[in-house]
């Protein structure tokens, strides 16, 4: 049965095929993106803004990357941000949140909340994570947030002040939904021993899931301080990509905030989207074990060439980590991570690994210079997937976290749109069928 049906499959996909040229007759925009690649414009914010180009007429013009939060500059974010305690997370989060950076007493009071919203409800862990292990981490997470939904007595009050209550706590509960999960995943699928640790309420997030994630709980000051900056640097990026239009798309119908999170972290589990730094890290370990920690960068551009012509690798002629959809000559988030990294991999003991990214980076960029004629930087995730690896986080952890700090952009960009927009999303499609006749 099964061949049949996927030969019926087969047939109807070529019978109902729709002509690429349909598109541009009638000014489709695939994927919600214009012909020079931007974005096609589907709402107003003030909490993010992602600049990769300028406009000078009707040409586009690259530029240096730059990233907004609230109309402050990343890079002047990450000197001001306290990750000496490994708090600059949470004070991200409020500036995303409220529009401002906190004073002293309104930090005091958003840390109380925090911290009093840490502990999951009562029997939860046993019943929803313990006893219900889950072979995916991505999808075990959106099972527990739509399982929290039964234990909220407002849970489909979508009011923008239950909104945030609701989604703080779906913040603060997150790295221990993570860690947990995990911890089941490893002991009932890959036979390793079950640790639970408790939650620390006065532990900073960064905090929290190095030491619900490791067996002995131990980390360094350098790990907490990098893994809150990275945190920051995912927190948001503005109201288009994937998985935040899809929290606003549901919320959008009068859902509740649970299913909204649900469906972004579905989104965000995709390759394409949370799931490529993933990508780089496997890309990256084959191209280690074909030539090493290779310091002739002939060699390097000869393997990113075969990886370019679909002859090595997955043969998508994809190099991971290299590109992105709005940000051209450069990102700042990986120049910053980039920073990042040196620090820790002196610290690590990992200045080889380290300098043999930076040079593939480079070679990269000046392959895919003569294959396409196009400048292309190192994005976000080339970095992140070797930060995670000097951090001893393991790989399938690397979406679940993106999802811990992605999740406040997710929440301001709804409470954002339930304030201002409150429209349900109802965009069109155009028939280009048949019209048949029902034979008697």
């Amino acid at each position: 049965m099964e061949n049949t049906l996927k030969k019926i499959l087969e047939e109807a996909i070529e019978e109902n095929r729709i002509d690429n040229e349909l598109y541009s007759l009638y000014n489709v925009k695939k994927g919600l993106r214009n012909e020079d690649h931007t974005g096609v414009l589907v709402g107003l914010t003030q909490i993010a803004d992602v600049v990769g180009y300028e406009r000078i007429g009707n040409e586009k013009i690259e530029c240096e990357g730059r990233l907004y939060y609230r109309g402050y500059e990343i890079r002047d974010l990450m000197r001001i941000f306290d990750f000496y305690h490994h708090r600059g997370f949470e004070q991200c989060s409020f500036l995303l949140l409220f529009g401002h950076l906190p004073s002293d007493e309104e930090m005091d009071l958003f840390l109380d909340n925090y911290r009093q919203n840490t502990a999951l409800p009562r029997d939860f862990l046993e019943l929803n994570i313990l006893r219900m292990p889950g072979k995916n981490l991505m999808n075990k997470i959106q099972q527990a947030i739509l399982m929290l939904y039964a234990y909220d007595e407002k849970a489909d009050d979508i009011s923008p002040y239950n909104t945030l209550m609701q989604g703080l706590s779906l913040m603060a509960k997150m790295p221990s939904i993570i860690a947990y999960s995990y911890q089941t995943k490893i002991h009932n699928f890959d036979d390793q021993s079950l640790i639970i640790h408790r939650v620390l309420p006065d532990e900073s997030i960064s905090e929290t899931i190095l030491r619900l994630t490791r067996s002995d709980g131990k980390y360094t000051h350098t790990e907490a301080e990098v893994l809150d900056s990275m945190l920051v640097l995912h927190a948001d990026h503005g109201g288009g990509n994937n998985s935040t239009f899809t929290n606003v798309v549901i919320s959008s119908t009068g859902t509740d905030l649970y299913s909204s999170m649900a469906g972004s972290v579905g989104a965000l589990k995709g390759p394409r989207h949370g799931g490529a730094n993933q990508a780089v890290i496997k890309m990256m370990k084959a191209v280690i074990e074909e030539i090493g920690y290779c310091e002739d960068e002939s060699v390097i551009k000869r393997l990113i060439q075969r990886i370019v012509d679909k002859e090595f690798y997955d043969g998508k002629g994809l190099v991971y980590g290299m590109g992105h959809a709005v940000y051209t000559l450069s990102d700042p988030r990986s120049c910053i991570l980039q920073e990042k990294a040196a620090v820790l991999a002196k610290e690590k003991g990992m200045e080889k690994e380290f300098a043999f990214y930076q040079r593939f980076e480079k070679c990269a960029k000046e392959v895919l210079w003569e294959k396409k004629h196009k400048h292309v930087s190192s994005n976000i995730d080339f970095y992140s997937g070797l930060v995670y690896e000097m951090l001893n986080i393991p790989f399938e952890l690397a979406a679940p976290l993106f999802v811990c700090a992605r999740m406040v952009g997710w929440l301001a960009h709804n409470i954002e749109d339930k304030c201002y927009c409150n429209k349900i999303v109802r965009p069109a499609t155009k028939y280009v069928g048949k019209i048949k006749e029902v034979e008697r």
